[in-house]
């Protein structure tokens, strides 16, 4: 029996990455309030004194939310798959830029620097003969950026790609120029981590070389 793999997230990126797998997700965007997940998070912690969410924490618990808003809203059996990616630089976590001004302030930041792309993954495996039940990990790799001049800062964020990627830049398009070294998992900086996937799939006893064949 075939049954459906959801991707909760409207990424190009990461569509791109599970097609050059040989999977082919159905795509649902899910309806989360981010604010209000990291919110509930940061509260959590406070309450248990456990301290600020570590920046791996904080993106497992926004890729959970989106798995699970998804999976309550699909009317059939599936496994859906939520991701949610940050960079973490000088202890802060940062998302999407949003404007160009909060891009370009980013970058005179990440230049010449090092910091850590975390990308949360969550699956719920909704299926009525599978486990039905949820897990998740995150992927965490080091990226060194290039020093960029003032004038390459403002010609990347021109074209608009910074703007609306996790840590304002791609290593899989524009951007990639600008990077100059990772050190782990190549995917899970483009945003979905293959590796990763496989093994969370195997949790559920779902060989991820079965989404290949159903695509």
């Amino acid at each position: 029996m075939i049954v459906p793999f959801v991707l909760a997230s409207q990424s190009p990126a990461r569509l791109a990455t599970l097609r050059s797998a040989g999977i082919e997700p159905e795509v649902l965007v899910s309806g989360v309030d981010e604010d209000a997940v990291l919110a509930e998070l940061r509260a959590l912690h406070e309450r248990e004194g456990w301290g600020a969410p570590d920046p791996a924490d904080a993106v497992l618990a926004l890729a959970r939310a989106k798995a699970e808003n998804v999976a309550g809203e699909y009317e059939t059996d599936a496994i859906v798959l939520g991701c949610d990616s940050m960079l973490e630089l000088d202890g802060e976590i940062h998302g999407k830029p949003g404007t160009p001004d909060a891009a370009r302030e980013r970058w005179r930041r990440m230049r010449g620097r090092i910091g850590v792309l975390h990308t949360g993954h969550w699956i719920v495996d909704d299926r009525e003969d599978g486990s039905r039940g949820s897990l998740g990990a995150t992927s965490s790799t080091t990226v060194r950026f290039a020093n960029l001049t003032d004038d390459e800062i403002d010609a990347y964020v021109a074209t608009g790609e910074p703007l609306q990627v996790a840590g304002a830049f791609t290593v899989d398009g524009l951007g990639g120029p600008y990077v100059e070294g990772i050190e782990g998992d190549y995917h899970g900086v483009v945003g979905v981590s293959l590796p990763l996937l496989r093994h969370l799939l195997a949790e559920i006893e779902v060989p991820i070389h079965v989404l290949r064949a159903q695509a």
